[in-house]
């Protein structure tokens, strides 16, 4: 129960710029006791786009709470506000259920977690939150800096594995990825580790030959049997509709399982998280809600509505 709170504390604290951005001008416009008119539904419309939730996930809202108007199921603005609280809950939960796999990390057995994501949107740092969130909880983590194209990205990691108290597996930089890969999973076996994060270039989406590069990495993976392996992309909030592009990039060439959202603490919009997830057809695992070491939490759809779209009380 005190994990949960502190988790909605810190979700709270991250999307504050978001919930008195666009979705506090649609909690202040639902929840101001106005009759359920044509101006209002273009309103709330205007506003669901304006805040990064997609037109065609908007379109979809629209159609459900339209529809629960006339069944008389919404009787009031108040209703309203909370009949879209539940709608954008359920869109996340509804993929999460569809996509639903064993847990990320199994004691007794060997897991991996590949993440993937373009330069920038906080990879390297959300890996590290990451083995430092499981090693709280118990496990045995190695980090495998597999980013080998950048001699800045090898020593991040290996700063931020210190701070996380998780050891690094690392190659000298321009060293083949697939051989840091194996090392890290060979050293994971030998110590009885539960988990290898594998860190990977922040290649471009466009850039062929480094998704090619990265389906290596995953054949490496695949040869040494690990039996459970998951694959991450870490998205940026703050670039809005263009994580929606690089998400669908990501999920045609490594196949991916999850997502993990970073910078929420950065933009005023927020509703990208509905729409990426949306488009892609994958739930979010975790957030990212600020800098520090211990900012990073498993991601729950009633949770991240509530922080995000507020309670509608003064």
């Amino acid at each position: 129960m005190l994990d949960r709170l502190f988790r909605r504390e810190k979700l709270d604290q991250g999307v504050e710029k978001s919930r008195s951005g666009f979705f506090g001008r649609i909690r202040t416009l639902l929840t101001a006791e106005r009759p359920i008119d044509d101006d209002l539904w273009d309103e709330l419309e205007e506003l669901l786009i304006q805040a990064d939730v997609g037109v065609q996930l908007t379109d979809d809202l629209m159609e459900r709470l339209r529809g629960e108007h006339r069944a008389g199921e919404i009787q009031n603005s108040r209703d309203l506000f909370d009949a879209l609280k539940d709608a954008l809950a359920t869109s996340l939960e509804d993929v999460a259920e569809k996509q639903a796999k064993a847990p990320l990390v199994q004691r007794g057995q060997l897991s991996c977690i590949l993440v993937v994501g373009v330069n920038g949107v906080g990879k390297t740092t959300s890996i590290a939150k990451l083995g430092n969130l499981y090693r709280s909880q118990g496990y045995t983590v190695i980090l495998a800096a597999g980013d080998t194209f950048r001699a800045a990205a090898i020593d991040q990691l290996k700063i931020w594995g210190e701070r996380a108290k998780v050891p690094v597996v690392a190659h000298q930089p321009n060293a083949d990825p697939g051989s840091v890969v194996f090392d890290a999973l060979s050293s994971a076996r030998s110590r009885n580790a539960d988990l290898v994060i594998v860190d990977t270039a922040g290649r471009l989406h466009t850039k062929f030959n480094l998704m090619e590069e990265l389906k290596k990495i995953r054949r490496v993976i695949d040869k040494q049997n690990v039996p459970n392996v998951t694959t991450v992309l870490v998205v940026d909030a703050t670039t809005g509709q263009n994580a929606i592009s690089q998400a669908q990039q990501f999920a045609k060439t490594a196949g991916l399982d999850g997502l993990i959202v970073t910078k929420l603490d950065g933009t005023a919009k927020g509703g990208v998280v509905f729409a990426v997830t949306r488009e892609v057809g994958v739930p979010i695992m975790f957030v990212g809600t600020g800098e520090k070491i211990d900012d990073m939490s498993d991601f729950d759809a009633d949770d991240f509505v509530d922080a995000l779209v507020g309670d509608g009380r003064a």
